[in-house]
């Protein structure tokens, strides 16, 4: 065993079943590799670059607050930073009176939006449990927590470790929710109202969701009305209504956030993560409404939950003020074009070679292959010079595919290259 693959056995990480890129270089969406090739980043990494790699103007306002100061906690440093971080993310998304909890990542974003939502259901409606409901298909995160309440199978910890956990109601896609002689519409949050009233009402506190789904799924995205459904039956329940926008928010999706294709949907609170860092940093914000953030501050409430040592430090929130900085300058028109060229020249590979399905939204989308020809195409597409994310995690038996989801910033040359290496690769593995 040489040197490099001794380090790389220490290193406690998930890996897939393909060697890694020696990358020496970066900018936008593209990686240049050892030996002079480069690479396209089909997937925005682990679905955060967003704005792609080696941007000046991120670089301008880490380097900025580096000789200004690079540490301090809001107890000690007046945290003008993070307060300027808060109110141009919470005008970005279009949630202007927020408040705003700032953490370390997208994890413990979650973990502090459950408290958040635990304490005001307490104080607010006198809930005797914390309750948080979860779909069969969702994710939230690398805790213990976060993994014991969602649905996904592949991480989900074993019976008896999963904290007497576990997702609440089936999600709103045929190969979790089957129905004789139709698919899921609205009605299929009526599952939530079930689930909520069969626990009682004073013991659920809120229901997470994420309004576009992830990497679990592959993409799917909710029938017409259902997150507009799920916000009634929590309203008439006194039930919180979370939305985990780590992925899918900051544009990913189109739109600032996911929730933002329908109307009527408006969430309690929202978690973002992924898109805000944009890979420079690790970030989580949980924005939370002025009628609930009210109740966080009452005389009953629990205290405020431990942000973290590293929450958001200066650092940190430099970094993402660069990141709002190029998202605000993108042109949004060509960036809205752009994505629907993409769903439409994705949608058109539906049924060629291996693809059995293709779903999204933007600059996110699953495009689902036959069993067992998940790792031929990624090799195939990586030998034409992009890189995708792979998904597993719904059906029976399993389904598995790509997630096509390159940096908003791509242009339309790199999408026009995307599509055909990838085409190219499903014709290589009909």
């Amino acid at each position: 065993m040489d040197s490099y693959a001794q380090y790389r056995e220490r290193l406690l990480t998930s890996t897939r079943p393909m060697p890694d890129f020696e990358v020496v270089g970066s900018q936008g969406p593209w990686l240049h590799l050892e030996g002079g090739a480069r690479i396209f980043d089909g997937s925005s990494g682990l679905l955060c670059t967003n704005v792609g790699q080696s941007s000046p103007k991120v670089h301008a306002r880490i380097e900025r607050q580096f000789f200004r100061y690079s540490f301090g906690g809001a107890a000690v440093v007046q945290p003008h930073i993070q307060m300027e971080l808060m109110d141009r993310l919470c005008r970005a998304v279009q949630r202007p009176d927020d408040y705003v909890a700032l953490t370390t990542c997208g994890t413990l974003g979650v973990e502090v939006a459950v408290g958040l939502a635990r304490n005001i259901a307490r104080v607010r409606d006198g809930k005797l449990r914390g309750d948080i409901l979860t779909s069969t298909l969702s994710y939230h995160g690398m805790s213990a927590l976060t993994l014991a309440l969602a649905g996904n199978h592949a991480r989900r910890p074993r019976p008896e470790d999963a904290l007497d956990l576990g997702p609440g109601f089936p999600a709103p896609y045929p190969p979790t929710h089957a129905h004789e002689g139709r698919g899921c519409d609205a009605s299929c949050a009526d599952e939530i109202a079930h689930e909520i009233d069969r626990r009682r009402p004073e013991n659920v506190a809120a229901v997470l969701i994420e309004p576009i789904n992830g990497t679990t799924g592959g993409a799917f995205v909710p029938p017409d009305g259902y997150l507009q459904r799920v916000s009634d039956v929590c309203r008439e329940r006194d039930v919180l209504v979370i939305h985990d926008e780590v992925l899918t928010g900051m544009w990913r999706t189109g739109t600032p956030l996911a929730s933002h294709h329908w109307d009527g949907c408006e969430p309690d609170m929202v978690i973002l993560s992924k898109g805000l860092g944009a890979g420079y940093t690790s970030v989580g914000a949980v924005l939370v409404s002025p009628q609930m953030a009210r109740w966080i501050r009452h005389g009953d409430a629990d205290p405020l939950p431990a942000m973290g040592t590293m929450a958001t430090h200066p650092l940190m929130a430099a970094a993402c003020l660069g990141v709002l900085d190029e998202l605000e300058e993108m042109d949004f028109d060509a960036f809205l074009a752009r994505g629907d060229r993409l769903g439409e020249a994705l949608a058109s590979l539906n049924g060629v070679g291996p693809v059995q399905d293709v779903r999204g939204r933007g600059f996110l989308y699953g495009v689902e292959v036959a069993p067992g020809q998940l790792w031929p195409v990624m090799r195939a597409a990586e030998e034409r010079g992009v890189f995708f994310y792979p998904f597993t995690g719904a059906g029976e038996p399993k389904s598995e595919g790509l997630v096509v989801a390159p940096p908003l910033i791509s242009s339309d040359d790199d999408v026009e290259f995307l599509v055909a290496a990838l085409t190219s690769a499903l014709d290589a593995v009909r």
